[in-house]
């Protein structure tokens, strides 16, 4: 099963991919991963894109390959990064890390737990060596943090759409020494 969240917000673009069981947020082991729903987590990241000046659109997926062919296709789609939630995918697919290395477009890896307080078996992060970094433990803060990292990836990489830095000396566009 899968679900798409449509793009929200002005900028470039940011894909927000959630892996399996995912879309069971708020239900599935609230202790863990807490009471709000992807749903939920999807308004908080519209309303912060705003702020940020980025345009985030997600998919809940709980197939891996629907997961990698996102990702492989974003930057042919003109996405200029990524926050990935891989879910139980994180300890275990060596295809989900290797598309994150080939996708060609910054991945921000969040988990809503502490993986590393966790069980002995979630402290090994197979995809997490090919994201450009890792947020975890904080509930559903981890993808606000997650997209703001991702959104500084953007602008210090002059990325899709992004501003570019102002010249030496303060003179921007359209101005004479």
């Amino acid at each position: 099963m899968s679900r798409r969240f449509r793009p929200a917000g002005q900028g470039p673009p940011v894909l927000v991919l959630h892996g399996p069981n995912l879309g069971a947020l708020g239900r599935r082991d609230p202790a863990h991963y807490g009471s709000e729903d992807l749903d939920g987590i999807m308004a908080r990241l519209e309303k912060l894109a705003g702020a940020l000046g980025v345009t985030v659109e997600g998919l809940q997926s709980d197939h891996e390959g629907e997961l990698v062919a996102e990702l492989l296709a974003a930057r042919g789609r003109g996405v200029a990064a990524a926050v990935l939630n891989p879910g139980a995918l994180a300890h275990t697919s060596y295809a989900l890390r290797d598309a994150v290395e080939a996708a060609g477009i910054p991945v921000v890896e969040v988990h809503l737990s502490n993986v590393h307080a966790r069980e002995r078996w979630r402290h090994r992060l197979a995809v997490a060596p090919a994201a450009a970094g890792v947020v975890a433990g904080f509930g559903p803060a981890s993808y606000e943090l997650g997209l703001r990292a991702a959104t500084a990836l953007i602008r210090s990489s002059g990325g899709a759409n992004s501003a570019p830095p102002d010249p030496p000396g303060g003179l921007g566009p359209g101005t004479r020494r």
